[in-house]
């Protein structure tokens, strides 16, 4: 990391984004009208302020992007640090929007004689097995984990596995899918986070922003 490079600010695609932004335009961050279009593969973003950058990634990627230094800030739900645990990643503000759960799930038929409490070995598919490992084995129960990155919903329908462990909003793709939700593992809310090296050599300017967005925060409860 350089000094006097710009900042870069990791934000994630997708749902989460329309609930993020808000707070960062009322810290005084304005990207370039390219940002807002909706046709435009523009991942990189100029700011009204000179010496920062947003960049567009997915969700799942932000901490990535903080942790190795590719990224100065960024914006992600709880559920990516707790699958990844960067060590280089700081998260000194809940900034109480993108609101969801992670949830062990199962195919409706089964769950009304199901009880979770007398699981010994589960098999699981999740894009959370770090997670869902940590879960189950603080319960006493060994978890198969087969990692998918996306249409997790089908995987007890075709055989796959019985339950899945996943990122849970309103539920309502469970229930398209015949799922219920019969466990909750953790909640899960939009963080700010920080590179620790960049907050220790860029104190002045990264702190800066982290103190600019704990006051939009705090006026939004006032």
């Amino acid at each position: 990391m350089q000094r006097n490079e710009p900042l870069v600010l990791a934000v994630p695609k997708g749902r989460i984004l329309g609930e993020v932004m808000p707070l960062v335009r009322r810290a005084g961050i304005a990207p370039e009208p390219a940002f807002d279009d909706p046709v435009s593969r523009q991942l990189q973003f100029k700011t009204n302020d000179p010496n920062l950058r947003i960049i567009r990634v997915r969700a799942f990627d932000v901490a990535t992007f903080v942790a190795f230094g590719a990224a100065h800030l960024g914006v992600s739900g709880n559920d990516v640090l707790m699958e990844f645990d960067y060590a280089e990643v700081y998260a000194p503000l809940d900034l109480g929007v993108g609101h969801c759960r992670i949830m062990v799930a199962e195919p409706a038929a089964m769950a009304d004689a199901d009880d979770p409490t007398s699981w010994s070995h589960v098999r699981i598919a999740t894009k959370y097995p770090t997670i869902a490992r940590r879960h189950f084995a603080a319960r006493g129960v060994q978890a198969e984990c087969i990692k998918l990155h996306g249409a997790i919903e089908l995987a007890p329908s075709l055989g796959l596995c019985r339950r899945i462990v996943d990122l849970v909003s309103s539920g309502a793709t469970l229930k398209a899918n015949g799922l219920v939700e019969v466990e909750k593992i953790a909640d899960v809310s939009a963080r700010l986070m920080v590179n620790r090296t960049a907050l220790k050599t860029r104190a002045d300017t990264v702190g800066g922003w982290i103190d600019r967005i704990s006051e939009v925060l705090d006026g939004a409860k006032a």
